[in-house]
């Protein structure tokens, strides 16, 4: 037996009976529905807004961690960089400097960046501005590491070919000169004893009587033996390693063109040939096409006090020979 429901009727003070159909029933039901599911997306929401499901902990948790592993990283990164920019001021600085040789271009250790965007392919992913710029302090690296691995592999050839160089660089006296006293004028403005003027001396001047032996100052290969009208009889030595020597003003010559010397060999001899007032040797050094103060090149001969005195006396001289 079914309950029945009953509702009071305040107009004739009594209870009337409820008839139920299956319409009413239905629109109760929905009703119920509708108002416990709207109250469970509200709940959710709070839910949500103050409290984290497990998979959000974790998913926050890993994001957390790997943001402390890309700092990390970050200060390796930076750290890696600083230490190869001291190795690249060493090379550049250092090395290279020791070898005479030009440091390597800003230019070529950073080539290969710019321009186009190499990581657009990246701007897809999550964090991708971050991605990026990690992806693009590694490739400037990589290359700069590149570059350098190959500046080493020519600075190791330097070391090993140092021997060679070092025999090579002219760094004696062109003629006996023990006592220094036949060091004459030296590098600098000078007056000249033919034109009475006041002219640059590229080089520098050895008296010594006509006859006396010119040596050569480093290992070499003889590039000209000549003779013109300022210097007369001339030999000029290639040296290799941007280095050149010219003997100038030579009674007479020792070698020929294409041959091979060592330091200390007898090229030629002390003359007066050219424009020239008395027998001596002009003698000039050139590096890399440019002429240089030979002055600066006797360091196998002369202790520091020899090279202060030496110094002294080319200085003092007013008068070229040449």
């Amino acid at each position: 037996m079914g309950i029945n429901n009953y509702r009071f009727n305040p107009d004739t003070l009594s209870f009337d009976k409820i008839e139920r159909n299956l319409r009413s029933l239905i629109k109760k039901i929905l009703g119920y529905l509708s108002t416990g599911i709207v109250s469970g997306i509200i709940f959710f929401f709070i839910f949500l807004q103050f409290f984290e499901t497990p998979v959000t902990k974790r998913l926050k948790r890993e994001n957390q961690q790997l943001l402390s592993q890309y700092n990390l990283m970050n200060k390796d990164i930076e750290k890696i960089s600083k230490a190869l920019e001291d190795i690249q001021m060493r090379d550049d600085n250092i090395y290279r400097v020791i070898f005479e040789a030009n440091p390597i271009p800003s230019a070529v250790r950073m080539a290969g960046f710019g321009g186009a965007n190499r990581y657009t392919k990246l701007e897809s992913m999550d964090n991708s501005e971050l991605i990026a710029s990690v992806a693009k302090k590694l490739d400037i690296l990589s290359k700069q590491v590149y570059v350098q691995s190959k500046s080493y592999d020519e600075v190791v050839k330097m070391a090993l070919g140092k021997e060679k160089m070092l025999a090579s660089i002219p760094s004696i006296m062109p003629v006996s000169n023990k006592d220094l006293k036949r060091t004459a004028s030296g590098w600098g403005m000078r007056m000249h004893p033919i034109y009475r003027i006041p002219r640059f001396h590229y080089g520098m001047d050895f008296t010594a009587p006509t006859g006396t032996d010119v040596f050569a100052t480093g290992n070499g290969i003889v590039k000209e033996v000549d003779r013109n009208a300022g210097y007369g009889n001339i030999i000029v030595i290639d040296h290799g390693y941007g280095f050149e020597t010219l003997y100038g003003h030579l009674s007479r010559t020792n070698v020929k063109v294409g041959q091979v010397i060592n330091r200390g060999d007898v090229i030629g001899f002390v003359g007066s040939t050219g424009a020239s007032t008395a027998p001596h040797l002009h003698y000039e050094v050139m590096k890399n096409g440019q002429k240089v103060n030979p002055q600066n090149y006797y360091f196998q001969d002369l202790n520091p006090l020899e090279y202060e005195k030496m110094i002294s006396i080319s200085s003092n001289t007013g008068q070229s020979f040449d």
